[in-house]
């Protein structure tokens, strides 16, 4: 058995980074610490880097990204990166030097370069390295805890600085040429201390936090390999949500579960200093609970009713995407909420009636192929970062060989090297594979929810982006948002938790999904306990506070949603046909 975590007895550094796969607890796990860490006496700034965070559902306090003082905890402040605010601060930022000295026409040409969704990314990573490279900061505060964004891009953050460094170093034509970099000359130095800051173990502890599964556990070992060859050595692992007693069938199940994983878990991480937190019976939201979170269980039974005339199953969304013809279907949710799994069965049942299937996903950190094998019926792909950036690039290249001379080359080389290139390039192969509809049915298990809402706010910026990279726009580029938008072809199912946040975060997601024009009918509640006859009391406490948020979704959904039930062993292969039945 492993140590508990708790804010005592652990020697933490100033800088604390929460992070790991969707959905493991980083946000319960950093809230807690800090929380627990203030209450001592300690100052403590928390901040959060995730674009889809739910700090504010947290606290239960709307948030800014400079930091907002928790009345209730004297000495902890907490602040939300807003990534959209974030951007037009850096664009302004960039821009307005010029205002008043450049025609009008080279400032909104300007402003068009400055448009691009990594312009979102770079802004985000400014306010974050801020938060790191601020002496006033470190001053005031004695920690200071990043509960950080998903670990794909999370990963890319953290390599980003040495990216950016290098860079801007090798540049021999200056910045003022690279369109959403032109910001960033002047930030090597803060750049060049963050990536120090992060690599000094006497100053920076990463805390990876995973679920006891299988998945999210070679998912920490893989970010942990990543992170320590960038240098961020100083490595902690916390195991969230271990069941510790077990006393029904589905307690036994679970309990044998988590124990083959933790006892299986990666050899890497067997390397690494390891904490345990118990699975508790309640939603990590009020003070009260985050207070609780690290040190008791505070069992407590709701005694809300069912207010439900039907829960539908997936095999009733799946007969409705068949007898409505859909071509683009997307899984979309928070992170941890069964998004592969889901997008595998509906493939797999869409087949079974005889339509040709292509699934892809466009999260980073995916895992297709552990789900499902590709058949006649079914082609699986993964939108692969760096081969896409390979590929985009030989290919304008190429074409720029045709007509350019080897001056203006160099120009469009130093362009391809830039951070930025990595995104349009995939999102060209994202606007490929959903072209792919017109032939077949495109499945498209999605990144996290914050990373692809990105990607799809950004469909209009990018269209300008190649404009003005490749002088020309692919088809595929250029039918993408009619075909997202086009109720008749595309399904967006939301999947969730029957939890707070994960429901929080969909609802938001469903808002920005209509905002964007883009058409979503079906729910799905994924690993309901509610759906069992467990005994356990922390398991039966879990299930009774499910009511309520299965009548919630009930309303959002108008009745269109199914609740799927806990299954113990791994779903995958043949296992998804009971998902079915």
């Amino acid at each position: 058995m492993e140590n508990q975590f708790n804010s005592k007895g652990i020697h933490l550094t100033k800088y604390l980074f929460f992070t790991g796969k969707g959905g493991v607890g980083k946000t319960s796990t950093a809230c807690a610490t800090a929380v627990n860490l203030a209450d001592e006496g300690k100052k403590i700034m928390l901040v959060s880097t995730d674009p889809a965070s739910n700090l504010q559902d947290v606290f239960e306090t709307e948030l800014n990204n400079k930091g907002i003082p928790i009345k209730e905890v004297p000495n902890l402040v907490v602040a939300n990166f807003n990534p959209e605010d974030a951007a037009k601060e850096y664009k302004e930022s960039v821009i307005a030097p010029y205002r008043g000295k450049l025609p009008d026409s080279v400032l909104q040409n300007m402003e068009e370069q400055l448009s691009g969704s990594c312009t979102v990314e770079i802004a985000a990573f400014n306010e974050f390295s801020n938060f790191i490279t601020d002496e006033k900061v470190q001053k005031e505060f004695d920690h200071i805890i990043f509960d950080t964004a998903p670990t794909g891009h999370t990963l890319r953050m953290l390599q980003l600085p040495s990216a950016w460094t290098n860079f801007i170093s090798d540049s021999t034509h200056g910045a003022s040429c690279l369109g959403q970099l032109a910001g960033l000359e002047d930030k090597k130095e803060i750049y060049k201390k963050a990536v120090e800051t992060l690599a000094d173990g006497e100053q920076t502890t990463l805390i990876l936090v995973s679920r006891p599964e299988n998945s999210p556990l070679k998912e920490a070992a893989r970010a942990s390999k990543e992170l320590y060859e960038i240098g961020v050595k100083n490595q902690l692992l916390v195991i969230n949500g271990v069941l510790k007693t077990h006393d029904d069938q589905l307690s036994e199940n679970l309990y044998k579960k988590q124990q083959d994983a933790i006892k299986n878990k990666p050899n890497h991480l067997q390397q690494i200093k390891t904490y345990e937190i118990p699975l508790r019976p309640y939603n990590v939201t009020g003070l009260n609970n985050i207070r609780a979170f690290l040190t008791k269980d505070n069992i407590m039974y709701s005694d809300d009713i069912l207010a439900v005339d039907e829960m539908k199953q997936l095999k009733d969304i799946v007969n409705d995407l068949y007898n409505n013809d859909k071509k683009v279907i997307f899984t979309m949710g928070k992170g941890g909420v069964g998004k592969t799994t889901i997008a595998a069965a509906i493939a797999l049942g869409l087949a079974q009636k005889g339509k040709k299937v292509h699934l892809t996903t466009t999260d980073p950190a995916a895992h297709l192929e552990f789900v499902l094998e590709k058949s006649d019926d079914i082609t699986l792909s993964r939108i692969d970062e760096k081969e896409e950036l390979k590929k985009y690039s030989e290919e304008v290249l190429s074409k720029a060989k045709e007509t350019m001379s080897k001056e203006d080359l160099e120009y469009i080389q130093e362009d391809l090297r830039s951070p930025c290139t990595q995104e349009i390039a995939v999102f060209r192969a994202f606007a490929e594979i959903v072209d792919k509809s017109k032939n077949e049915v495109v499945v498209i298990d999605t990144a996290p929810t914050g990373h692809t809402l990105l990607l799809l706010d950004s469909t209009q910026s990018y269209h300008k982006e190649i404009e003005r990279s490749q002088g020309d726009t692919p088809e595929a580029i250029k039918k993408l948002l009619p075909t997202l938008r086009n109720e008749k072809d595309t399904e967006v199912i939301i999947l969730t938790l029957a939890e707070t946040t994960p429901i929080y975060e969909a609802k938001r997601l469903e808002e920005d999904l209509a905002r964007a024009g883009i058409y979503s009918k079906w729910w799905v509640m994924n690993s309901s306990l509610y759906a069992t006859n467990t005994t356990n009391p922390i398991l039966k406490a879990k299930a009774s506070n499910e009511v309520n948020w299965i009548n919630k979704v009930n309303d959002l959904s108008k009745g269109n949603f199914a609740v799927l039930e806990w299954k113990p062993e791994e779903i995958k292969g043949e296992a998804l046909l009971n998902l079915l039945s």
